[in-house]
């Protein structure tokens, strides 16, 4: 004889289970979208334009930066930076948005700049010691006439 319980009892367990992924998945999304926006945010400037970058300082936010991101708002960046001035190389693993680095040593004088396509592994690095990269929308230090030799205010 089947009784009420023992039919709905499996159905339960796996409602609970579902519902227990749900949780977590949102928990997760939750989680992603903070780190992002938990970020310290600095007001830079580039000549005459002034970027809204979020701050990569931790070896955690340095190596996530802008993976995974569909999109950048207009003049926003994010600025990585190091205990020390160091050689710096950048890669686009996981990162979906055409990019642009500038390589900043500490008085905030551009030594490079690189164009950097998505989702790959080439490596991108600086022509000498440098303590801050600050990563546009591909084409936007062009755009804006911003060239090696430059400076970026507000470091």
């Amino acid at each position: 004889m089947v009784t009420k319980k023992s039919i709905t009892a499996p159905i339960g367990r796996r409602v609970r289970y579902c519902l227990q992924i749900i949780a977590l998945t949102t928990i997760a999304m939750i989680s992603e979208n903070s780190l992002s926006q938990s970020l310290p945010v600095k007001r830079l400037t580039a000549g005459m334009h002034v970027i809204t970058a979020e701050v990569a300082a931790s070896d955690a936010t340095r190596t996530k930066g802008l993976m995974f991101r569909d999109k950048l708002e207009t003049n926003h960046g994010m600025l990585f930076v190091f205990d020390q001035p160091n050689v710096q190389c950048f890669w686009m693993k996981n990162t979906k948005i055409a990019l642009s680095i500038a390589f900043i040593k500490d008085d905030g004088v551009i030594t490079n700049i690189a164009d950097m396509e998505p989702m790959t592994e080439t490596s991108h690095c600086s022509n000498a010691p440098v303590r801050y990269t600050l990563e546009m929308e591909q084409g936007w230090f062009t755009r804006h006439g911003i060239t090696a030799g430059k400076a970026i205010g507000g470091l």
